[in-house]
């Protein structure tokens, strides 16, 4: 009984939940041309080292800077060679997901860590630096109240790997809880 109670528990990969094939590519195309388009709208805006521009007061401020490294500024000056591998990571999860289709949320999850990873390596391919400009006065409060500075300036880019793998951290985490709950 408990074997066929844990069959039934919905899990990351289960095939009667999944997306179409197509989803994980239309939406990674989406978010990389968001990424793209906020960054070329920064670039035609705003100008490097001037005072940010509010746009939700206390929450997003918009301040251009560049990135020529990963986070927080590691591996400075190695833009191309991350961008590659940014590139391959990103064209690697997309191929996995067509390849091998998992559950819808899985796939979106995927789809928007491997647009993150696309879109930073579309600038460090193009420019040799990565575009930034979404700056939060609040998780900079946050930040500085734990001695760590401001918080980082980011893209969409950037937000979509760190949203997706947190979502993926979650998920795999509540998918674990419930496998661990059933066969109780």
């Amino acid at each position: 009984m408990a074997l066929s109670i844990l069959r039934s528990v919905p899990t990351l990969t289960d095939r009667s939940r999944r997306a179409p094939v197509w989803l994980p590519l239309v939406l990674a195309a989406l978010l990389v041309a968001a990424d793209q388009a906020l960054k070329a709208w920064a670039l035609a805006n705003l100008q490097e080292g001037q005072p940010p521009q509010v746009f939700i007061p206390g929450l997003v401020e918009w301040l251009l800077t560049f990135n020529t490294g990963a986070a927080w500024s590691l591996f400075s000056g190695s833009a191309v060679p991350l961008a590659l591998g940014r590139l391959l990571v990103g064209l690697g999860i997309l191929g996995y997901v067509t390849w091998k289709p998992q559950g819808r949320a899985l796939n979106i999850i995927l789809a928007m860590i491997a647009a993150g990873a696309i879109g930073n390596a579309i600038d460090g391919l193009r420019q040799g630096k990565v575009t930034d400009m979404i700056h939060s006065p609040l998780l900079s409060g946050v930040t500085r109240a734990l001695n760590a500075g401001d918080f980082p300036i980011f893209n969409v880019a950037d937000s979509c790997v760190v949203l997706g793998t947190l979502a993926l951290l979650i998920v795999s985490f509540v998918g674990d809880q419930q496998a661990k709950r059933t066969a109780k």
